[in-house]
């Protein structure tokens, strides 16, 4: 099927072992090329919330020699339920992250982290125990603290809209967002989609739930190959970059640090949304409201957002311009840092490009 004929459409690709080395050769030489001529500038800030004394951390990178800003080559990332955004988005795997990847390109990128994540202010329940608070940093507050990014960056730029794009739990609060605030979106990226779910959850926890939850590493490893075939895990990552991205990771937890084994602190405001909405198939959000460009990317393992998922949400889609949703073969959840990320930038840069001009 034509893309510029019918731009609404799913497209489901299988990609070929001879084509994925040839992609992943092409994608990888030029951005090779391109980080040789292409410098980055780098800027870490914070943003204040709509709550006193709540600070939220920002990640700038764009060509340093960038001068004019426009709202069609302006993205804002955010992450998932459990880790913070620069560890995996900003993580330079093999020489390169996504982050340096897209800016590489000519794009003014940001990245961010909700209240309780990474850099960003921990509530005060964080510093006590978690059973003796109910749980924190709901979707709703997520959505409130992108409000606040946003605006930012607009002022910041001049800028009337930017490109949102989201991980896992990010794609319910970028798309929750976007539903209630379309005049200033660009375009919609959904990576690993998250809809109602019917299936138990990776991150469930039984029981009354405290203000927040603890995840060691090795329950992290689990978490992330859970779907994959035994005779393909040992290849899904390559050799290291588990390891770095746990060390990035839980380095951003100074509390948890201290623990033995080290553990990371996550709010449990998403945990008690899956129980409470999307389990009961209470959407908390109406796609029919988004009215931008959107795509639906996930990978074939993804055991936290199954297929499903994407395969429900595409067609409630209704009144977006054109949309377009594809599937990666051999890659989690977290394909963004295994061997076939390279299909992943490729797939998302391709959209993200198109009708950005230069």
């Amino acid at each position: 099927m034509n893309n510029a004929a019918s731009p609404c459409f799913a497209r489901l690709r299988a990609f070929s072992t001879l084509r994925l080395i040839a992609l992943m050769l092409a994608i990888g030489a030029g951005t090779l090329a391109r980080a040789a001529e292409v410098a980055l500038a780098t800027e870490d800030f914070f943003v204040p919330a709509d709550e006193a004394g709540i600070r939220l951390f920002v990640r700038n990178k764009r060509p340093a020699d960038m001068t004019a800003f426009r709202a069609e080559r302006t993205l804002l990332y955010v992450h998932g339920a459990t880790y913070p955004s620069e560890t995996a988005f900003d993580l330079p795997l093999g020489g390169t992250s996504w982050m340096d990847y897209i800016a590489r390109q000519g794009w003014d990128v940001y990245l961010m982290d909700v209240r309780g994540y990474g850099a960003s202010t921990r509530p005060r329940e964080m510093d006590q125990p978690a059973s003796e608070n109910a749980p924190i940093v709901t979707t709703e507050v997520a959505v409130r603290d992108i409000a606040a990014v946003v605006d930012h960056i607009r002022e910041r730029r001049k800028l009337e809209k930017l490109t949102l794009m989201g991980w896992s739990w990010g794609t319910t609060t970028m798309a929750a967002y976007t539903a209630k605030n379309n005049e200033k979106v660009h375009k919609l990226i959904l990576y690993a989609p998250l809809w109602l779910r019917k299936t138990p959850s990776l991150v469930a926890q039984a029981g009354q739930l405290g203000a927040y939850r603890t995840v060691t590493v090795d329950a992290a490893r689990k978490r992330w190959l859970a779907g994959v075939p035994e005779d393909k895990a040992a290849a899904l990552i390559p050799p290291g970059w588990f390891d770095e991205w746990a060390k990035a990771t839980w380095a951003t937890d100074a509390a948890g640090a201290t623990e033995s084994p080290p553990i990371l602190r996550a709010p449990n405001g998403v945990v008690s949304d899956v129980r409470n909405f999307w389990e009961k198939e209470k959407p908390l959000y109406d796609p029919a409201q988004i009215r931008v460009p959107t795509l639906l990317i996930h990978a074939e393992w993804d055991a936290d957002t199954p297929a499903y998922m994407s395969q429900a949400l595409f067609p409630l889609l209704k009144n977006v311009p054109y949309k377009r949703y594809v599937v990666i073969g051999e890659g989690t959840h977290s394909i963004i840092m295994e061997k076939n990320r390279a299909q992943l930038f490729y797939e998302v840069q391709l959209f993200l490009n198109e009708g950005a001009g230069r």
